[in-house]
């Protein structure tokens, strides 16, 4: 099951040994340069929803409100304050004296613009649930605003201080989409000063960063965000001085990083979980993954325990539900769970009309997940499934799961950092374009969850909705992702849980 993985990591280790380490630019110029496996698709934050263009998102542009990612506590950021009128309407008000990037002083223009914009179906966000939920912004004043919900949203706050940035509108009705990712504007501590679409991020301090924001100063000067998809070059470029920050670091490289002169390394667990997950809903007519004992067999075949025992170490958690176990609403016992056990997969697959199991393809993407999969692999191969590895960019694994040409994927989710159970399960399991089930009753549970005040209506909701998900595995789900980074010794940084590097209160020793 593990070998072609272990193989991997063995020349990824070879590979640390041939480079001696060398000045670091990094702190020499005052930049800092890092480097993940996928890039953002779009800088525009609205036409992405990888964790690249999230922590590009937060650099270049603020959200009305600010969670504390340590205590959990809101502040106002663009918005001085705001307060519920009733169940579906918020009223804002804002800060004076902000400018974007371009000059453009910031107002309430700005923040009714951004709004009515992206929760336009004609706008076509990649992520219409994160602001589906919002109905109309309302001008009240040149600094006051007025949002109202389509029905009650009580995780809206959550929502408001994390994936819904404010966008110049007098720009942005010019930019629109293209330009916004071309040439990005925002209010944030960072400016952009060159995109080199899948290539090359780079942004400067905004010196006209506004003194009051609760995130606080930006420190270092500049900042480099570089695509590199192999592990390998990334670990060769953090060696060498060319890059000074990489995360998703395999966990037994860790400790040869560790030890290498110059380097940091550091681990934390996140809100990331690793699924995977089944064409069900019969948009693709002969898939063996349409019938409930072929899922429940996949589900026995993999020994998820092992996996993550031996590539995401133990600090990873087993996970039975699709949701972060500390997101509200999500619950992880008394659901129906599925132990590796073969010979009850084998079984499951003869009653269900392959006694000599079946061929199809198994989609990823990216790096991280690759030996998983190729474990998963391994594990299908012994009851009898066939499963061939394609391996794609994000964007095309989305693509291709959203035309129904996969029943048969594995990917991570990290519910863009919100708190809440209708960032995950709501996302994948409402009848959007990334569910691949479409269960009514799934979907009304949710519903009802992510719309009542009432906390035992919600809790009660969501728990109906992800026992059935369990029983009918509809989706299997693996482990909580420890993420593990490797940085030059040079730099201050703190992982926190919501997988977003704060860049911004980072600095040089």
């Amino acid at each position: 099951m593990l070998r072609i993985g272990l193989v991997l990591l063995t020349a990824a280790a070879l590979a640390l040994t041939a480079f001696a380490p060398q000045a670091r630019a990094g702190k020499k110029d005052d930049t800092l340069r890092f480097a993940s496996d996928l890039e953002a698709e779009n800088v525009d934050a609205y036409y992405n929803n990888v964790r690249e263009g999230i922590v590009l998102a937060r650099l270049i542009w603020d959200q009305l409100i600010w969670r504390n990612p340590v205590t959990g506590e809101y502040k106002g950021m663009l918005a001085k304050s705001w307060k519920w009128t009733n169940p579906t309407t918020i009223d804002v008000e804002l800060r004076q004296g902000i400018k974007f990037h371009n000059g453009e002083p910031f107002d309430a223009d700005d923040v009714v613009y951004t709004l009515n914009t992206v929760v336009d179906p004609a706008s076509k966000v990649i992520t219409p649930n994160n602001v589906n939920w919002i109905k109309s912004a309302e001008k009240r004043g040149p600094f006051a605003v007025r949002i109202h919900l389509k029905e009650p949203f009580p995780a809206a706050l959550e929502y408001l201080a994390g994936p819904i940035p404010i966008y110049p509108n007098e720009y942005y009705k010019q930019a629109g989409p293209r330009g916004m990712g071309e040439k990005p504007v925002g209010t944030g501590p960072y400016r952009v000063t060159e995109v080199r679409p899948g290539k090359l991020v780079r942004m400067e301090k905004n010196p006209d960063y506004f003194k009051d924001s609760p995130q606080g100063q930006p420190s270092i000067g500049k900042i480099e965000f570089r695509p590199i998809p192999e592990q390998n070059t990334q670990f060769a470029e953090l060696m060498a001085g060319g890059i000074d920050w990489i995360w998703r670091v395999p966990i037994d490289q860790m400790d040869n990083l560790g030890g290498q002169p110059g380097l940091a390394v550091k681990s934390g667990e996140t809100m990331r979980v690793g699924s995977l997950m089944f064409a069900a809903s019969g948009k693709i007519p002969d898939a063996p993954t349409n019938k409930q004992q072929v899922r429940e067999a996949i589900a026995y075949a993999v020994n998820r325990v092992a996996i993550r025992d031996n590539l995401a170490g133990k600090a990873a958690r087993i996970v039975h539900t699709p949701c972060f176990p500390e997101q509200f609403g999500c619950i992880d016992k008394g659901v129906r769970t599925f132990d590796y056990d073969p010979a009850k997969a084998k079984k499951l697959l003869a009653e269900a009309g392959y006694p000599n199991g079946f061929s199809t393809d198994i989609y990823t993407y990216g790096a991280r997940d690759r030996p998983y999969v190729e474990a998963i692999v391994g594990d299908l191969r012994e009851v009898g499934i066939i499963a061939n590895l394609k391996s794609l960019q994000y964007a095309a694994w989305r693509d291709e799961v959203r035309a129904g040409h996969a029943q048969l994927f594995f990917g991570s989710w990290g519910s863009f950092s919100i708190a809440d159970i209708s960032a995950f399960t709501g996302y994948y399991f409402r009848f959007g374009p990334d569910d691949t089930t479409r269960d009514p009753e799934v979907r009304d549970w949710l519903q009802t969850g992510d719309t009542s005040i009432d906390l035992d209506v919600r809790r009660t909701n969501y728990t109906k909705a992800l026992k059935r998900i369990a029983e009918r595995m509809y989706w299997l789900p693996f482990f909580t992702y420890p993420t593990n980074y490797a940085f030059t010794a040079d730099l201050e940084f703190t992982p926190s849980v919501d997988e977003v590097p704060r860049f911004v209160n980072s600095r040089w020793k």
